[in-house]
């Protein structure tokens, strides 16, 4: 068993060091698996920059990246050299030891990382860390003061908003949020429950928690924002919501610090959407003071089951990405709460830097937690289409946790 805590101070440290001159690989093969959002594309281009002739470099970024990453790096040699993950899928490359341990290459290349950068399991470094992550409220000002309304510091208060807003004809569907079925609706669960003082599992142990107060809470809130969502809300993941804010069909909405700093720049977007666009702080629930969030960190590994020369072109490819340099472009600059030297916060990160600020908990970082998120995305659906109680719902959650759990050796 391993666990690692990431505190809000680790998330946001800085790094400090000088720039690589250039990327410096003369061979090897690089191949990387990762999300699609703007910063990850970012880190993905400034690898590509290192191929040459001798050193390919290679890169998959999609939204489906955490259910091929693993397949893809259990080969001999594995088809992906790295997999840019955060503090939730690191975790079954670790179950099934398929990343290598970074402390000889850290030691040879990476004298500009800090230690608050450095993911160490066991022991191990098991991956570098570069940009921070949360979810937080994402709102449009104009619609709000329209309405009348203050931004919400509460899940109550977004309730009591919607339903302003479709009362004054000003926006029929005013929520928005990833509520897609599967790994999306298990992270709202997951960030409403611990906002509601739930804790997966119960103490010192592998033993399921949610069919408790505090899931039937989570989820009598998840449906109560439900009514005021798009009919399809069960099929949008980030990319979804991200259109329909656009689109100007969404005034509240629970997003990504990622997406958020980019949410207004694409073609097409009204001018009324851009000018009303505004950030803030996640959000509470239940009169409680801990955030219905959770923490996050971006960060690569290097694959176990490749050769040392493609390792080490793997490892400095992406240390050529996460260059100081890179911030010199404003709209990179702007992509993500970075962890590189010379990032200067901007407007658009105010919220996750809230998130830390309020002690949002970290995404749990134990073996047997991504087996609860998969059972959490699989079971829910029911209840959110009224086809069962919040508590029948949990109940299938735990069985088919238990189940899991049991097959993987963390429960008897």
């Amino acid at each position: 068993m391993f666990l690692k805590k990431i505190t809000a101070a680790a998330v946001l440290s800085i790094v400090a060091g000088t720039a690589y001159a250039d990327c410096g690989i003369s061979e090897g093969r690089v191949s990387i698996v990762g999300n699609e959002f703007p910063a990850i594309q970012t880190i993905g281009a400034g690898a590509q920059s290192c191929a040459t002739d001798g050193v390919e470099v290679k890169t998959n970024l999609t939204a489906d990246h955490q259910s091929i990453n693993l397949p893809g790096m259990q080969g001999d040699p594995a088809e992906y050299t790295s997999a840019i993950i955060a503090n939730s899928s690191i975790v079954a490359l670790m179950n099934d030891d398929v990343i290598r341990p970074l402390d000889d290459l850290i030691a040879k290349h990476g004298g500009v990382l800090k230690k608050n950068q450095i993911v160490t399991i066991n022991g191990k470094a098991m991956a570098v860390a570069f940009m921070a992550n949360a979810q937080h409220l994402v709102y449009r000002s104009d619609l709000l003061e329209k309405a009348g309304l203050e931004a919400p510091a509460t899940y109550e208060d977004m309730l009591a908003a919607a339903k302003t807003l479709r009362e004054k004809g000003i926006s029929e569907n005013p929520v928005g949020g990833a509520y897609k079925a599967g790994w999306n609706l298990a992270q709202e669960f997951n960030n409403m429950f611990l906002g509601y003082g739930g804790e997966h599992f119960k103490a010192g142990s592998a033993e399921p928690n949610v069919n408790s107060e505090a899931g039937v809470k989570s989820l009598e809130m998840m449906k109560a924002l439900s009514e005021y969502m798009n009919p399809d809300f069960l099929t949008h993941d980030s990319n979804a919501t991200n259109a329909e804010y656009r689109a100007g069909n969404v005034a509240l909405m629970n997003m990504w610090g990622s997406r958020a700093a980019t949410m207004t720049d694409a073609d097409g977007v009204p001018q009324e959407v851009v000018d009303g666009f505004a950030i803030a702080g996640p959000m509470t629930v239940g009169g409680g003071d801990t955030a219905a969030s959770t923490l996050w960190w971006d960060g690569f590994t290097v694959a176990k089951n490749i050769s040392d020369a493609d390792a080490e072109a793997t490892f400095v490819a992406l240390m050529k990405a996460i260059d100081p340099s890179i911030l010199s472009d404003e709209e990179v600059a702007k992509q993500a709460v970075w962890l590189i030297d010379g990032y200067a916060p901007t407007d658009a990160a105010k919220g996750v830097f809230a998130a830390a600020n309020m002690n949002t908990i970290a995404y749990p970082m134990l073996p047997y937690m991504g087996l609860m998120h998969t059972a959490l995305g699989a079971e829910l659906t029911d209840f959110m289409q009224g086809k069962e109680t919040a508590e029948q719902a949990l109940a299938d959650v735990e069985a088919a946790y238990v189940a899991s759990a049991k097959e993987n050796g963390f429960l008897q």
